[in-house]
């Protein structure tokens, strides 16, 4: 079953939404675009005979960089592949016990297969989603940093309903939140706040709500009652593991021997017990020479080497979120991704990807799935600010 084209069962009835299920199920190239486009199971399987003819072939690991990137490749479309085999199993299971059902008349069946095709259409909308969840950093924990913005008292109490939307959506999530820093405001809320969210692709999720996020409601601090709006903003980076471990390539390091120096006398060393570690990629250069072994030299040079890189690569990292964080707008008008209205109307809109729920409280309540999924599917609105200049 290359492609997810279900064919609506002999039954007239109209209980469960089939209209609305199939074009999800597709993998044609009208698939909804709710299910990010096509599968292309077949691609992918010939991708994987192709990788695996060729990983047979004499001197495929010549190459060690191009046969381990290949070798990842195959997994990542065979994950891939594993995923469709047991959606697709499950639409087939879900539309069998549907006909059956129907045919008997048999409601409770009926319903049980209702609760299946719901199931089925859920895995289906997931598939899309592992792909995009699928980068480097994706599968880390994530640190979220809250500022309130411009509104005084008004802005850091929307900077403590936005911590706690997204502590409640990590635990909807199943995640473990650990709060890390906290600092009250003068008279409510909070001026920042930030939490570190652990748990199966938290950066992945997360990542898609850096932005400013804008509140009007009829203010609580206001004795007129009037309409007021509030803005706070969110960022969001990976988690660097503690554990991490630091693999340099031995042919991109050239290690020189030298004589020790010393006071003279007996106390020269007579042999190249010094040594000398050249990273060539980093231009990193590490002597030691505190050992009259060799060995304990070159232990301790390497140690010192893989510090180095480790810090270097912390560096590049920490460069990268200051580029990011500089180039943040104001937490101001114009510049917000997302619009919570609570008066005079009750809606919730992303700027970026035009989804809007109806249900304000829910969506404060942790409910950001549709928004984050919509935004991690490449759902982008074309009129929305800034559109024509990113397709210019």
């Amino acid at each position: 079953m290359n492609a997810w084209t279900i064919e609506r069962p002999r039954s007239t009835s109209t209980e469960i939404p089939w209209r609305r299920f199939l074009p999800s199920c597709r993998t044609s190239p009208s698939a909804s675009p709710r299910c990010g486009g096509r599968f292309d199971v077949d691609r992918k399987q010939a991708r994987v005979d192709l990788i695996e003819r060729e990983s047979v072939q004499p001197g495929f690991w010549d190459d060690q960089k191009k046969a381990q990137a290949l070798s990842k490749e195959k997994s990542g479309l065979e994950a891939q592949l594993g995923s469709f085999a047991r959606e697709s199993r499950k639409v087939e299971d879900a539309v069998a016990l549907w006909e059956l059902a129907d045919e008997a008349g048999d409601e409770v069946a009926r319903a049980e297969a209702k609760a299946a095709i719901g199931e089925a259409h859920a895995g289906l909308e997931r598939l899309p989603l592992a792909k995009m969840l699928s980068g480097p950093q994706d599968h880390l924990n994530a640190a979220v940093v809250i500022n309130a913005g411009a509104g005084g008292t008004e802005s850091q109490d929307w900077a403590q309903m936005l911590y706690r939307m997204y502590t409640r959506y990590a635990e909807r999530k199943g995640w473990q939140v650990e709060p890390a820093d906290f600092e009250p405001g003068e008279e409510a809320g909070i001026k920042n706040a930030s939490f570190i969210a652990r748990g199966e692709n938290a950066y992945g999720w997360l990542k898609a709500e850096v932005g400013v996020h804008r509140l009007v409601r009829i203010s609580p601090f206001d004795a007129n009652a009037r309409r007021h709006t509030s803005f706070a903003s969110v960022f969001v980076f990976a988690e660097v593991d503690d554990d991490i471990e630091i693999n340099v390539n031995p042919a991109d390091v050239r290690i020189d021997t030298f004589r020790s120096s010393g006071a003279g006398g007996q106390k020269v060393n007579k042999t190249d017990s010094a040594i000398r570690m050249t990273h060539l990629p980093t231009g990193i250069v590490v002597s030691m020479q505190n050992e009259r072994s060799q060995h304990k030299n070159r232990d301790m040079a390497w140690k010192v080497l893989k510090s180095r890189i480790y810090d270097l690569e912390l560096r590049k990292q920490q460069a990268a979120r200051d580029k990011v964080e500089a180039g943040k707008a104001d937490i101001s008008f114009g510049s917000q991704i997302r619009n919570y209205v609570l008066a005079p109307y009750r809606m919730v809109k992303d700027v970026r990807t035009g989804v809007e729920s109806g249900n304000p409280d829910a969506v404060l309540d942790g409910d950001l799935d549709e928004f984050v999924a919509a935004y991690l599917l490449g759902v982008r609105r074309k009129d929305r600010p800034g559109a024509q200049a990113e397709a210019d």
